[in-house]
């Protein structure tokens, strides 16, 4: 599922290719991945305008173009393809926007996800839901405030976009991995100096991820080993251990990680 770090490489990816370009036309192979207008009223709102600066907020992707704009959720499996011509398409293409130079082509197997046309900041709202603060951008006293204020657990509250955004599974995992606390700790057994810890290796995270426009893979990192045939953590090398939390598969490290907190 692409999370925070990869919705920005897709941002970034979508300015090189289209910021500042003309749409020429909107090809909808899909019509159903146009979730909230038709290929018809879509094409007419954006066809003629120019592309801005895109903006990410959490796994939400908005592209203005001059007045309406594009708002973009990849679902699990969604991605951008950039191409000089028409003539290698894909299948699971399932939106292009064309201009003079190539085209641009949201493809995504799945059909999770989709694209909408956003007129009015409530057409937002409506497709993404209140979304909470940026994981990339809340402050230290917000987040410290969230967590205190919680009465749930900790790994739902981090995947809960209507109280932080952007952050998935994976994200969720590598943080609590990094600062030392289980996954399955209620927020409010957390002291001080355990907030504190948990922001700071959130921004660690996010920060290095956002480089790679992803969780990079290296060894040293959780994503790595929750691959493995008899993952291990990078850390201390114990075998980690795994379950559902939060209706998620999770994975810690039972001596990193001790659920009573260190």
């Amino acid at each position: 599922m692409p999370e925070l770090p990869d919705v920005e490489g897709f941002k970034r990816y979508f300015a090189r290719h289209a910021k500042g370009r003309r749409v020429r036309e909107v090809v909808v192979p899909t019509p159903a991945i146009v979730r909230n207008s038709s290929p018809q009223g879509l094409g007419a709102a954006i066809t003629g305008r120019r592309f801005e600066a895109p903006i990410r907020h959490g796994k939400w992707m908005l592209a203005p173009a001059e007045g309406p704009a594009l708002a973009v959720h990849f679902g699990m499996t969604g991605f951008l393809v950039w191409s000089r011509d028409d003539t290698d398409r894909h299948r699971h293409d399932r939106a292009i926007l064309v201009f003079d130079e190539g085209e641009l082509r949201y493809r995504n197997m799945r059909m999770l996800g989709g694209l909408w046309l956003v007129r009015r900041g409530e057409d937002l709202t409506a497709a993404a839901g209140e979304l909470g603060p940026d994981a990339a951008a809340i402050d230290g006293d917000s987040f410290d405030e969230l967590l205190k204020s919680c009465r749930g657990g900790l790994k739902a509250l981090l995947m809960n976009q209507r109280q932080i955004a952007g952050i998935g599974n994976e994200l969720a995992d590598e943080v609590l991995w990094r600062a030392r606390i289980h996954p399955a700790r209620p927020c409010g057994s957390l002291d001080a100096r355990e907030r504190g810890r948990l922001y700071r290796e959130l921004g660690n995270v996010i920060s290095v991820s956002t480089r790679h426009g992803r969780i990079p893979t290296e060894r040293r990192w959780l994503k790595s080993r929750r691959r493995d045939r008899e993952p291990v953590c990078p850390r201390c090398g114990r075998s980690l251990e795994r379950g559902r939390i939060a209706g998620r598969t999770t994975f810690w490290c039972p001596g990193c990680q001790p659920r009573a907190g260190s």
